[in-house]
């Protein structure tokens, strides 16, 4: 293990920005020159080999530590460790304890079992993602001794002096000495989508955030431009990311801290107070009863109250038998016990979630931990970052404006990158006059009138329609531009920066790509000087030679305040000569135009050239303000980051499903609102939203965290928006959430997502573009990184709470079958007096495990039912006890507990001699034939109901028979068993194998204690088909029942008919465009009767 996982403590106390050994000041608060100093490093030798090799030994490797792995040790205790199991080891214990052999040993089968399947799947689960791999770059180039040598990333130490140039990644968080035109993606770190410029020159506070420490190259960005030098001042886990991973690491104190007075001092009640609290805590997580999700804490804390229950059933057996300590009274009390144990519970849960990983692989999820699968049914809110989730995480360009020409739009297409791609619509309309949210009623034809954004024309049209205008436009797009677009073999690639690239595939549209004007044997354009972006003057500019006519020009691209600031004309024609002074009022004409491109979500920038005089020689030297000056105005041009296609149809399913989507992005307030309006996050109609409302669904982060808690808690509904999103923001969101009683899931692929992530009920990495300290924070990694294969994870999350709550209910309704069995069997006794059970213990777990066992993992195989993302998320204060699960168990397990005693009775009493014979619980005599008959009758109906009963679960409320909507009753349901072909062989098995069980000598006798039976069957047929009748009929009232409230609450309209936007956004919204107090609350009540509504009636009639 590297030095440096043993240093999170150290660097617990770590300030941002500070050195692996604190400096004097941060490193952007102090100039190079003095963080060279402070580091004893030399800026122009770098350091000697001695002494890089020293500080490595002192500050160890530039890693972030080592992950511990999968320990199948703690896997193994975790599986025999739980209420579970420990119950069933003790009935093993009292078994073998009373020398009753079979009994306990097939108990001890039954906890083998369990701890060897539940191993095996964990195990594999763990082994999913299995890495925490370091995210400093491979290699790095530094100066050693006053030669560049290539050395690991690993090897980087505090004063190294290290070169990086585009394409690199940072391997260390490093001081800038010297920059060229030097830019770094910080989206991992910051989440701003946009490189950063870096000067070499600033100096900045300390408290200067990470984002603006513009002197200062982080770990793990990536160079998207230029070259620079830097002295590393931080790595490992002092660097900014490795602050992050550490923190991640970081785990909570299992001790309860003792209760102080303000003096520090506590009485000996404190001491005792805090060891027994931390001793409660310590039982409850041996227990599982406050470790894990809901679900499984509702598990763990039923397998706690049913232990309290068999040892109450156990303690009445014995009561009802005077205590009597006789070997068949203590086994008839272990099989009471037992019988009321879920001891399939375990391995059918865990199969079932494992199977639901696999599934998830192969709709693009995996997930990381078993626990996140059941979770995710519950999800209530999607807290999602923009950049490369919802979006592409590329800029295209959306419109550009040509002065006295028009507006063109681009249409967007699914390859930002192919300039061939994509419908361009022409309007001489300016874009304040458009209209750009009118609703098109389809699709325009090239050609055909469309009074918002224009007509299709193709690129050829344009040039001939505006030859002048548009040439000088598109010369300044691409020349101004140092990206490059090309097109191999398998499609279209680009390098640059993303603004760039943008702008040179709009220029390729029209055949004016800048490497075909540039290259070649007698290229158009000859390159003279470049003028780099410099955030001081907002501008970047090129000075370009026409190879034909030798003359100068100067092209410049950049903010739209400064450049149009330096134009002084501007053209009112489409012509060479229609050249005019630039005027204020057009000025502000200029300005609208960007505000209304702005308020798309564009960024926008402004383009201008001139032909130089032959009085200023251009040259690399050439000052850069006689360039830039008397420029003449050629246009705006906007871009936006698309969202990927099936966004806005993922977000819709969400509504559709209950779940609110809130976006947190690092991007400008506009363009984030813009985004979300696209995607279906925020209402199209956001005029009809109330002032409040309205201010509380779009904030900036700043507006956010400046809010107290309380503050936060009053607003009318949490931000659905979030810009210029920080960490802590996110974090704060995540509690908001928590404190409203939301199961929050959180979307990221940024270390910046990381802590948010950790603290989010269920957190959802990106797998392509997403870090690993993202992924090691995750619960479920996306493979393909997009946000509708959260929909897909949903679903299979719902689905797998659905079959979990079905093969539970399965188990349940059959131990309240069993127990009131034996109970209410304690009635009948023998002639010494001592009760005779109707099921004998081996039986017992026959049935729980062999009989239920596979029927249960079939249920939990189960389809999704249809409108399974068209209801709300499942309560997460019930989980799967709802009322109705609740009430459904004790029906059903009545029910099969009256047909079974009735079985017994009537095998006894009706067509015996209502002899009960002696020691009948042990073995078989001539005067137990009577009792064996009747308790191999019990046997098959017992086995017969809980196969059936496992088809009626399949659906709740339908019945058995006409289970898919508009079916034709008894016909339909072969096809509905049959589909689920796991469940249907699962049964079938049970059937066959009950027979081997009754009629083969010795195992029916002395293991199972019955025997064969023949007319019995009769029986067993009945009360088969009482049972059916019974469950069908309790359906059926079931259906009446919800009907009855849906049109109670509803009227004539159902929840799931209603409009998306109504129903997410309705009770916010008014038909004025203002709303009231009481308007509000209306809408309130109304939304919550029919999600009342729908929880209660699943979305089935």
């Amino acid at each position: 293990m590297s030095k440096n996982s043993h240093e999170p403590d150290k660097a617990a106390g770590h300030v941002s920005g500070q050195a692996n050994k604190p400096m004097s000041r941060p490193a952007h608060a102090l100039t190079h020159k003095q963080v060279a100093e402070e580091l004893q490093a030399d800026i122009l030798s770098g350091l000697s080999t001695d002494e890089a090799k020293r500080r490595l030994d002192e500050y160890g490797r530039n890693e972030l530590g080592e992950d511990e792995g999968v320990q199948p040790i703690k896997i193994i205790i975790a599986q025999v460790a739980n209420a579970m199991t420990m119950v069933l080891i003790l009935a093993m214990v009292v078994s073998f304890a009373i020398k009753s052999w079979i009994e306990g040993g097939v108990v001890a089968a039954v906890i083998l079992l369990n701890v060897v399947v539940g191993f095996f799947q964990e195990y594999s689960a763990e082994k999913t993602m299995d890495s925490l791999r370091s995210l400093s770059s491979p290699t790095a180039t530094v100066i050693r001794g006053s030669e560049a040598i290539v050395v690991p990333s690993g090897e980087i130490v505090p004063g190294d002096l290290v070169e990086v140039k585009m394409g690199d990644t940072i391997p260390a968080d490093i001081r800038i000495i010297e920059a060229k035109n030097f830019e770094t993606d910080e989206a991992l770190l910051t989440g701003e989508s946009l490189p950063v410029r870096k000067r070499e020159t600033d100096v900045f506070d300390d408290i200067t955030g990470p984002g603006d420490r513009l002197n200062v190259a982080y770990s793990s960005s990536s160079v998207t431009k230029g070259r620079a030098k830097g002295i590393v001042f931080a790595t490992g886990t002092y660097t900014e990311i490795g602050a992050i991973a550490s923190a991640l690491n970081k785990k909570d104190s299992k001790v309860r801290p003792v209760k102080r007075k303000p003096n520090g001092k506590a009485g000996p009640h404190r001491y005792l107070e805090a060891y027994t609290l931390t001793l409660g805590d310590a039982i409850g997580r041996f227990l599982g009863v406050n470790v894990g999700t809901p679900l499984q804490r509702k598990l763990s804390k039923l397998a706690m109250l049913l232990f309290g229950i068999a040892i109450a059933c156990a303690i009445i057996v014995l009561g009802a038998n005077k205590f009597n300590n006789q070997k068949e009274i203590i086994i008839y009390a272990v099989a009471t016990g037992l019988s009321m144990i879920p001891a399939s519970l375990i391995v059918v849960l865990t199969i079932t979630m494992a199977a639901g990983t696999k599934r998830m692989v192969e709709r693009n999820v995996i997930v990381r931990n078993l626990k996140s699968l059941e979770a995710l049914g519950a999800v209530t809110d999607i807290c999602s970052d923009k950049t490369g989730t919802l979006t592409q995480g590329k800029m295209v360009a959306r419109g550009a404006w040509i002065p006295h020409v028009g507006t063109y739009t681009v249409e967007i297409s699914s390859e930002p990158l192919n300039p061939t791609k994509g419908d361009i619509l022409f309007t001489s309309s300016m874009p304040h006059q458009i209209n750009y949210h009118a609703q098109q009623s389809e699709k325009v034809l090239e050609g055909a009138a469309d009074n918002s954004k224009g007509t299709i024309t193709a690129p050829q049209q344009l040039l001939s329609n505006n030859t002048v205008a548009l040439e000088n436009f598109l010369s300044v797009a691409s020349l101004a531009n140092l990206a490059t677009v090309f097109e191999k073999e398998d499609g279209w690639h680009a390098r640059g920066d993303p603004t760039e690239i943008a702008i040179q595939v709009f220029a390729s549209r029209f055949g004016k790509n800048r490497l075909d004007v540039m290259s070649g044997d007698s290229p158009e354009w000859i390159e003279i000087a470049e003028f780099p972006f410099d955030s001081d003057v907002k501008r970047m500019s090129v000075i370009m030679k026409h190879a034909t006519t030798g003359e100068h020009f100067a092209f410049t691209k950049g903010a739209v305040e400064r450049v149009i600031g330096v134009c002084t004309r501007y053209c009112n024609a489409d012509s060479a000569d229609s050249e005019v002074p630039m005027t204020d009022e057009f000025r502000q004409t200029i300005l609208t135009n960007m505000e209304t491109f702005a308020g798309l979500g564009l960024r926008v920038l402004a383009l201008a050239s001139r032909k130089l005089d032959k009085s200023v020689e251009p040259s690399e030297d050439t000052d850069r303000g006689l360039v830039e000056s008397d420029l003449t105005f050629r246009g705006l041009i906007g871009l936006y980051d698309p969202p990927r296609p099936e966004s806005a149809a993922a977000v819709r399913e969400c509504h559709q499903a209950g779940i609110a989507v809130h976006m947190l992005t690092g991007d400008h307030p506009e363009t984030a609102k813009a985004i979300a309006i696209e995607v279906n996050i925020l209402p199209k109609n956001m005029d009809r939203v109330s002032a409040d409302v309205a201010a509380a669904m779009v904030m900036t982060a700043s507006q956010f965290d400046a809010l107290s808690d309380d503050e936060i808690d009053r607003l009318p509904v949490l931000p659905l928006v979030i810009a210029r999103c920080a960490p802590t923001t996110k974090v704060r969101m995540i509690d908001a959430l928590h404190r409203r009683g939301k199961f929050c899931a959180m979307t990221g692929d940024g270390v910046n997502d990381s802590p948010s992530l950790k603290r989010a009920d269920v957190g959802i990495a990106m797998g392509q573009a997403g870090s690993d300290v993202a992924k090691d924070a995750s619960d479920i990694v996306l493979t393909d990184d997009n946000f509708a294969s959260i929909v897909a994870a949903i679903e299979e999350g719902r689905r797998i709470f659905d079959n979990i709550q079905k093969f539970v209910l399965h188990v349940l309704a059959e131990n309240i079958a069993q127990a009131c069995t034996l109970l209410i069997g304690l009635a009948f006794k023998d002639e010494s007096g001592l009760s005779v059970f109707p099921l004998a213990p081996v039986e017992i777990v026959w049935i729980i495990m062999i009989t239920s066992g596979l029927p249960d993992m079939g249920l939990g195989f189960e389809r999704a039912v249809p409108d399974i993302m068209r209801r709300p998320p499942q309560s997460l204060k019930t989980g799967i006890f709802t009322a109705e699960f609740l009430i459904d168990m004790v029906v059903y397990g009545l029910w099969v507990a009256v047909l079974c005693l009735a079985s017994f009775v009537l095998r006894v009493y009706a067509w015996g001699n209502g002899e009960l014979g002696v020691g009948c619980n042990e073995s078989f005599g001539e005067s137990c034939e009577t009792v064996f008959k009747a308790r191999a009758t019990t046997f098959a109906c017992l086995t017969w109901f809980a196969l059936f009963l496992a088809w009626e679960l399949i659906d709740s409320r339908r019945s058995f028979f006409a289970m898919t909507p508009g079916s034709k009753i008894f016909t339909q349901w072969f096809h509905d068993v049959w589909r689920n072909q796991f469940l249907f062989w699962a049964i079938v098995g049970g059937f066959v194998t009950l027979f081997p069980v009754v009629y083969i000598p010795v195992i029916n006798e002395k293991v199972f204690k019955h025997t064969g039976i023949s007319w019995e069957w009769g029986i067993v047929f009945i009360n088969a088909a009482l049972f059916f009748a019974g469950v069908e009929l309790w359906k059926w009232g079931k259906r009446v029942y919800f009907r009855r409230q849906a049109k109670k609450n509803l009227g004539t309209t159902s929840w799931k008919d209603m409009d998306i936007e109504d129903r997410v956004f309705g009770e916010y919204m008014t038909s004025g465009g203002t709303s009231s107090d009481e308007d509000v609350e209306a809408g309130n009540t109304n939304r919550l009767a029919a999600q009342g509504t729908v929880v209660g009636n699943n979305g089935r009639d």
